[in-house]
């Protein structure tokens, strides 16, 4: 589950993080309230305006039909009123959310916190994630923050430094130490570096992440380090344990057919292909996206109904499936192990008949317990549903249907 910018904020503050400091606002009014409750607590008389989407690219990005950018400093409760009225309410378009661009509900009202000192404000990245090769979680991080870390990556890879956490004992003070020395600090900024990652690698444990991404993390012109941006990606799976972080769900900036299908405990990822899938099995769900490539077709979706692939769940799918106006036939590849073959099938019989007529071609394989009883039942179903038992024969239906 992917969370906003304020919310990965909060989240951060509650572990100890030092954040830049804002307030959440939805019109241009509550924006320079926000702004002048800042003034009055951290005394900043400059302000950044930020639009919440869940996509990266904000500052660079800008609202359809103006020049204005997702992110931009005010400098004055004028400004700050006339930019969050050019943000809310219009479609951010940034490298990340293709050409329709994403609508801004909120805006983050943040302090400015690049002000001048001894020394010169720097910037770094740093991201802690699990490192699927080696199985442990790892801290990655750069001296090159405030810019893509994929093109970082690509131009200067050795300028990206990676640390390791052993599970056995977490993340040991060395590593911590290495980290602030591998970024060329020294004296207080140092300590404070030392003690932000601490906090960092906390928070990224503590809340079940599966991605903390800090870009920038700042070194003040006083020698402070903050978190001044936050992506966050929590593990659904643990939500469970966590339910003020579940009620952080953020419906709006997701696919609805995808929202819709969690409500039915549908595993579902929406595609850009032509052939709607429902399987029982993310490995066989894989396989038959392979197997729709390889018979001329794209896949338009990835769809796992789980092992109790009864009438209602069915039915359910179907309906899912066809809101794609993209999608021009369907298979259906159950493997019966626990769930019973012919049970299916009435299943795919019953869900055809509530539903009423299925504009698409149905291709339905389904192998296992009862295959034959269950092929029978949808030939003798008068239904414009094709069986088949061997893969083979599905990828030759769906060919045929595509031709």
């Amino acid at each position: 589950m992917n969370l906003h910018e304020y919310q990965g904020k909060s989240i951060l503050k509650s572990f100890g993080v030092r954040i830049q400091e804002g307030l959440v606002a939805s019109s241009p009014e509550e924006a320079v309230e926000a702004a002048k409750k800042l003034n009055a607590e951290t005394g900043t008389e400059w302000w950044v305006v930020k639009a919440q989407i869940h996509a990266g690219g904000r500052g660079k990005g800008t609202i359809i039909g103006t020049e204005q950018h997702g992110v931009a400093i005010a400098k004055s409760l004028e400004d700050v009123k006339r930019i969050a009225g050019n943000i809310l309410g219009g479609a951010l378009v940034t490298k990340q959310t293709g050409e329709k661009g994403k609508l801004v509900n909120r805006i983050l009202v943040a302090q400015d916190v690049y002000y001048p000192g001894a020394s010169e404000p720097s910037e770094y990245y740093m991201g802690v994630l699990l490192n699927r090769q080696t199985g442990r979680n790892m801290i990655m991080y750069s001296t090159e923050g405030g810019m893509d870390i994929e093109t970082v990556a690509e131009e200067t890879p050795h300028l990206i430094f990676k640390e390791e956490i052993d599970p056995k004992v977490g993340l040991m003070p060395f590593q911590a130490r290495k980290i602030a020395y591998n970024l060329g600090l020294s004296g207080n900024a140092f300590k404070e570096m030392t003690k932000f990652v601490v906090a960092l690698y906390k928070a990224y444990e503590g809340c079940d992440a599966s991605m903390f991404e800090i870009n920038p993390v700042l070194k003040t012109s006083d020698d402070l380090i903050m978190a001044v941006d936050s992506k966050v990606t929590l593990d659904g799976n643990s939500l469970f344990r966590h339910k003020e972080y579940a009620e952080m769900r953020d419906v709006t900036e997701e696919d609805p057919t995808e929202v819709e299908a969690d409500k039915h405990s549908l595993n579902y990822v929406k595609l850009d292909g032509n052939v709607g899938c429902m399987v029982n099995g993310a490995g066989l769900a894989m396989a038959t996206m392979d197997m729709i490539k390889l018979s001329g077709g794209e896949p338009a979706n990835f769809l796992d109904v789980g092992g109790t692939a009864n009438a209602e769940r069915v039915e359910n799918a179907f309906r899912i499936i066809l809101q794609d106006e993209a999608v021009k036939a369907i298979l259906i590849n159950i493997f019966g192990g626990i769930v019973r073959c012919d049970r299916v099938a009435q299943g795919v019989v019953d869900a055809y008949k509530n539903i009423g007529e299925i504009p698409v071609p149905i291709i339905v394989r389904l192998q296992g317990t009862n295959a034959v009883e269950a092929k029978k039942i949808i030939d003798d179903s008068g239904l414009r549903v094709r069986s088949a038992i061997a893969l083979q024969e599905a990828a030759d239906a769906v060919k045929e249907v595509l031709s």
